[in-house]
């Protein structure tokens, strides 16, 4: 299993590399990244939270909110391919069984966020079609004392949409920090989700009213 911290946060050559060339080809294939209130983000390295629209959202956060680097969740099956694996490693990937996450889905990223400088991106509906917000993305922020950024993607949502150049809009909210003696049961959980989902909510009416998402 590709999941050891030693994985995370290594050698950053890879990822400084990689980062300016992904720039090049969204720059290519559309050209319209647009960046609202970075000015939000706090000091030191946090947890980004989003709602999952797209499968290119990942890269447009991570260009985004540079220089700041990013390690994120893949699913194991992703790793199998010995190229894929090369450079999901190297892009601080660490790998997480969907049906049974088990412990380290919580512990590699809490001690990755406590021992080095990256920052983490998370999806908390776990999927781009699920509705259903879990928990993870709260215990991993209380666990590692680090907070949660909002932030949210406005723009095309099929790559033909990609490729005519529609704008892409990201658009960063104001910070949540749960307080050292909040709990993160089945108790409190309920009104985290309301509060980051209500966060979410303000990011697309600021940035844009008349933008609503619907699932492919």
């Amino acid at each position: 299993m590709y999941n050891t911290i030693h994985k995370i946060g290594g050698n950053n050559m890879f990822y400084k590399i990689i980062r300016p060339i992904a720039r090049f080809i969204v720059w290519v294939l559309n050209g319209h990244l647009h960046v609202h209130h970075k000015d939000r983000i706090p000091k030191g390295n946090y947890i980004l939270v989003a709602p999952h629209r797209t499968w290119w959202e990942p890269i447009l956060f991570a260009l985004a909110a540079s220089p700041m680097e990013f390690m994120f969740m893949a699913k194991k099956e992703l790793f199998k391919n010995p190229v894929l694996r090369f450079i999901l490693v190297h892009a601080h990937a660490f790998s997480v069984d969907r049906d049974n996450p088990g412990p380290s889905a919580i512990k590699i990223p809490v001690k990755g966020l406590r021992k080095s400088d990256l920052s983490l991106i998370i999806f908390p509906s776990g999927t781009r079609h699920s509705e259903e917000l879990k928990s993870g993305a709260f215990v991993i922020a209380k666990m590692a004392n680090k907070p949660l950024v909002p932030v949210v993607y406005q723009g095309p949502l099929t790559f033909k949409g990609l490729l005519k150049r529609q704008p892409l809009e990201v658009c960063f909210g104001d910070p949540i920090y749960i307080p050292r003696k909040e709990k993160v049961n089945k108790e409190t959980t309920p009104a985290l989700y309301q509060q980051l989902e209500d966060a979410w909510d303000k990011l697309d009416k600021e940035q844009n009213p008349s933008f609503h998402y619907i699932a492919k």
